[in-house]
């Protein structure tokens, strides 16, 4: 795997947090090749949000990863299973909830690893977030470290290449207004975005589930008013 540029592979769901590490990655000089992940989600229309993100950041490759987990199911995005709502982010408990998928984020960033290094990359963007997340255990410090250590042990570019591969994570101690506030100031066009994970047939948001919850909280902390359509409200 060849160094000759700066490269990073940023992982793209089309929600504010990923368009945000790719706001980031861009700031910071990369060249940017995003990957999508369909995953047999219910909120499918994040999928259009992340072609929309990625044709606005021009990025220089977009791919977009096949991958059924509803044949396990488990979770309320790949079953039938009532995604959980609420009145408030308040209410969001210290419990792993039934939107966590079971082993996603490891799924997604072996997918990632593999276009690394076949872009020649040695980074890696995901937008994890360890403070305004829902209790998701695969958005933690400790797991990222350890898939890292992982990467650099069972990969050719780890073994033989120039430098170590390394996961950038640049909003996992941010509050989601902070995470808001800085992709602002790079100029993200949040409106490009989709967060909720049971969105009405129009791909209008529905205000009420935990991602819609914190989404919402961080543009009211942050002093700013979300532009995406919600259920209900004009």
């Amino acid at each position: 795997m060849s160094n000759d540029c700066k490269k990073a592979v940023v992982l793209l769901s089309g929600g504010l947090d990923s368009t945000t590490c790719l706001a980031i990655a861009r700031d910071a000089g990369f060249e940017t090749y995003a990957l999508a992940v369909r995953y047999g989600q219910r909120h499918e229309v994040e999928m259009q949000a992340a072609r929309r993100v990625a044709d606005a950041f021009d990025v220089r490759r977009y791919e977009v990863a096949e991958i059924d987990l509803k044949m396990f199911g488990g979770s309320a995005l790949t079953a039938d299973i009532e995604v959980p709502k609420g009145e408030s982010a308040d209410e969001l408990g210290g419990d792993i909830p039934i939107t966590y998928v079971p082993a996603r984020n490891t799924i997604f960033l072996s997918y990632a690893l593999a276009f690394a290094e076949v872009v020649g990359a040695y980074d890696i963007f995901i937008g994890v977030n360890a403070l305004d997340y829902s209790g998701y255990p695969d958005c933690r410090p400790e797991f990222i470290a350890a898939y890292e250590n992982m990467a650099n042990l069972a990969t050719r570019s780890g073994v033989e290449g120039a430098s170590p591969l390394k996961i950038h994570t640049p909003l996992i101690d941010l509050t989601k207004a902070e995470i808001i506030r800085r992709g602002t100031d790079l100029g993200v066009d949040y409106a490009l975005t989709h967060s909720c994970y049971d969105p009405s047939p129009e791909g209008h948001s529905c205000g009420h589930c935990d991602s819609c919850l914190l989404r919402l909280k961080g543009f009211a902390e942050a002093g700013l008013t979300d532009p995406v359509t919600y259920q209900g409200k004009t």
